[in-house]
């Protein structure tokens, strides 16, 4: 029979890991924007999803890229966000 200050440590490393694991895991997929076309692009940190979106819209412009949209996919505020093309 093991000792109960190991049954303890084995019980509180397995709430700890119950409760990392979802908070840190993200979507082997991301979803698109709305609509079809879209390619993910990169993705950097910005200040907030209009700032990332004007940034983004000038790169393409400046490299006479043959996308014309950009739309970026984050949580609000200074984040990293990924950024879609079409």
């Amino acid at each position: 029979m093991k000792p109960w200050s190991y049954r303890a440590a084995t019980g509180i490393a397995a709430g700890i890991a119950a409760i990392t694991v979802p908070l840190t895991a993200t979507s082997a997929s991301a979803t698109p924007p709305p609509g079809s076309g879209w390619h993910v692009s990169g993705g950097l940190k910005y200040h907030s999803k209009a700032w990332c979106e004007i940034i983004e819209k000038r790169a393409l412009l400046d490299m006479n890229s043959p996308y014309q949209e950009v739309w970026c996919d984050g949580p609000g505020g200074y984040a990293e966000y990924k950024i879609w093309v079409r």
